[in-house]
C-alpha cells in the first residue's frame, strides 16, 4: 500500500511517500519558509536529491509543486496518481470531536473548518492540503490524524481551567494539547532507548518540540500528562510569531485603553509576536546568525526563549515527580546547538549536564548529548511524524 503523507505546519510542508506495511520511504522532502521570497524546497529519493530556493507564497502552491515532482518524468516515483491508495494528513486541532484517526468526508472537513479560530495558523493550511490532495489523488482515501489525540490522557486536574464548570461541560473549553503526533513518536522512541540502554521500565520524560511552533509534554510511562499548549496552539513557549504565555489582562488593556480591536489583538499575538516581534525575524536561523554578529535584540530573544523552556522543565519535573530524560526534537530542537546549550546551562539541580562536544555533532540518529555523570539523559531524537501518520493510516484501513 502506497501512502502519501502530508504534514502542513504553519510555515512548512513535510511530505513522504511510504510503502506500508514495510515502512519503506520511497521519497521524502520539505518545503519551509513558506510565504517568504526564499522558500527552501527539498525532494529526495534513493536515486535523486533536489534542493531549490524559490518563492512559494502559500501551502497550495507548495503542494502543487510536490505533486509535480512525484510525477516528474526524470525524478518522479509514480507514473500515475492512481498508484496512491491513501493520503494521510496531519490536522492540528480536533477539538472534542476527533479523538482518533478518521477517514475524511464532507462532514469531517466542515468540522475541521469550524475549528479554524482555535488553530488559525494550522487548520486552514491542513484543510487546504486536504482539498488539494483530493484534486490530485482523486482515487485515494483521505485520512486525518489529529495532533490533539495523543493528549486525551491528560488528567482533569491538568486539562481543566479554573473557570465556571459549564464552560467545560457545555462548551468544551479545556487544554487539548498539540504536536501530539511528534510527541507520541519521540516519546515512544525515548522509552525504547531508555529500556535498551538503562533497563528502565517505568519512564518520566519531557519531550521538547521546537520549530516555528513550539511545545513541551510531560510523558509518564508513555502517556501525556501535561502539555504547554492549551485550548489553542498559542500559549506556553515563545514561538516564531506567537507570544506564548502572556498575562491575559494585557489583552483587556490593549482593547480598553490602547484602542485595539479584538481582531487586531488576535493578529498581533498570533502573527506579529514571538521571535518575530522581539527581533524582526521569524526564522531561528536568521536570529542566531544575527545574534552571533552582536545583535542585542536577537541575543535577548534567544535567552528569553531558553528561559521559558527551562521554567517548564522545572514545572514538569515536579508533575512527573522525577525525570529520566529530556528530549529535543523538530527543526530547532534537532539542529540548534545554540538553543540546546542555553536550555541546559545551569540545570545541574535537575541532573542535567550537557556535553558541549556531543552537542555540536550533527547527526540524523538518536543520540545522547549529556555528560557521563549527568543523572538525566539529554536526547536528540529526530521526529518522524510522517512515519507515525503512515502507521495510523495503515492500521485504520486494515481495521
Amino acid at each position: 500500500m502506497k501512502i502519501v503523507i502530508i504534514n502542513s505546519g504553519s510555515s512548512s510542508i513535510k511530505y513522504q511517500l511510504i510503502k506500508m506495511p514495510a515502512n519503506e520511504v520511497i521519497c521524502s522532502g520539505l518545503i519551509d519558509r513558506i510565504g517568504l521570497e526564499t522558500s527552501n524546497l527539498s525532494y529526495e529519493t534513493k536515486e535523486n536529491r533536489i534542493e531549490e530556493i524559490m518563492s512559494i507564497p502559500n501551502h497550495k502552491e507548495g503542494l502543487k509543486k510536490v505533486a509535480q515532482l512525484l510525477l516528474d518524468e526524470k525524478v518522479g516515483v509514480i507514473k500515475s496518481t492512481s498508484e496512491i491508495e491513501a493520503v494521510g494528513h496531519r490536522v492540528v486541532h480536533g477539538g472534542s470531536t476527533f479523538t482518533h484517526t478518521v477517514i475524511i468526508n464532507k462532514e469531517v472537513k466542515e468540522k475541521i473548518e469550524k475549528l479554524f479560530d482555535l488553530a488559525p495558523l494550522h487548520n486552514p493550511a491542513n484543510l487546504e492540503g486536504i482539498n488539494v490532495a483530493e484534486e490530485i489523488f482523486e482515487n485515494a482515501k483521505q485520512i486525518a490524524v489529529f495532533d490533539t489525540a495523543f493528549h486525551q490522557t491528560i488528567p482533569v486536574v491538568a486539562h481543566k481551567y479554573a473557570i465556571p464548570n459549564k464552560l467545560l461541560t457545555e462548551n468544551k473549553i479545556r487544554v487539548y494539547g498539540f504536536h501530539g503526533t511528534s510527541h507520541k513518536y519521540v516519546s515512544e522512541q525515548a522509552i525504547l532507548y531508555l529500556r535498551d540502554n538503562l533497563k528502565i521500565k517505568a519512564s518520566k520524560i519531557i519531550s521538547i518540540h521546537l520549530g516555528n511552533g513550539c511545545s513541551m509534554t510531560a510523558v509518564k510511562d508513555g502517556k501525556s500528562i501535561d502539555h504547554t499548549l492549551g485550548f489553542a496552539p498559542m500559549n506556553g513557549l515563545i514561538m516564531g510569531t506567537r507570544c506564548g504565555d502572556i498575562d491575559q489582562s494585557i489583552i483587556f488593556y490593549m482593547v480598553n485603553s490602547l484602542g485595539y480591536t479584538l481582531d487586531e489583538v488576535n493578529t498581533l499575538l498570533q502573527k506579529q509576536s514571538g521571535m518575530l516581534g522581539l527581533t524582526g525575524f521569524s526564522d531561528l536561523r536568521d536570529i542566531e546568525a544575527n545574534a552571533e554578529k552582536g545583535n542585542k535584540d536577537c541575543q535577548l530573544a534567544l535567552a528569553m526563549n531558553a528561559y521559558r523552556i527551562k521554567k517548564y522543565i522545572g514545572s514538569y519535573a515536579a508533575a512527573l515527580n522525577g525525570l529520566d530524560a529530556i528530549v529535543f526534537t523538530a527543526g530547532i530542537g534537532e539542529n540548534s546547538s545554540y538553543i540546546r546549550k542555553l536550555v541546559c546551562t545551569d540545570m545541574d539541580y535537575f541532573g542535567i549536564e550537557l556535553d558541549d562536544a556531543k552537542n555540536n555533532i550533527r547527526s540524523k540518529t538518536i543520540r545522547e548529548i549529556n555528560t557521563k555523570n549527568s543523572k538525566t539523559k539529554i536526547l536528540i531524537i529526530p521526529t518522524n511524524e510522517e512515519e507515525e501518520i503512515a502507521k495510523q493510516v495503515h492500521e485504520l484501513l486494515l481495521s
